[in-house]
């Protein structure tokens, strides 16, 4: 089992940045995967981005591109996701998620993600 914290969240304006980070502990050597989804309250959860443990290789969800960057920091079991230029339309609560199969980082599914936070809320105002 391996436990997840998020940190970071917290209240910005429109083209501001915040940096979320994700602490793991227990058994993460099957990490394989890593991503970050993101859920507004009444609608579906939705990935933003994912990285391969054992790699260099992340996916990003296209409404993110150029403006969110996912990283690794493999020592201390953190992964992290700046985000820059945030809008509006980005508020949201962020999951951190991790799962036992690289592939889940290509396709995001969720059910492949065993691991999941608690959340920490990101709320971008106009």
């Amino acid at each position: 089992q391996v436990q997840l914290v998020e940190s970071g969240g917290g209240s910005v304006q429109a083209g501001g940045s915040l940096r979320l980070s994700c602490a793991a502990s227990g058994n993460t050597d099957s990490t394989n995967c890593k991503a970050w989804f993101r859920q507004i309250p009444g609608k579906e959860r939705e990935a933003v981005a994912s990285v391969v443990t054992n790699g260099a290789a992340t996916y990003d969800a296209d409404s993110v591109k150029g403006r969110f960057t996912i990283s690794q920091d493999n020592a201390k079991n953190t992964v992290y996701l700046q985000m820059n230029s945030l809008k509006p339309e980005d508020t949201a609560m962020y999951y951190c998620a991790t799962s036992t199969s690289s592939y889940a980082c290509v396709t995001f599914r969720e059910a492949d993600f065993a691991n999941w936070g608690q959340g920490t809320q990101v709320t971008v105002s106009s």
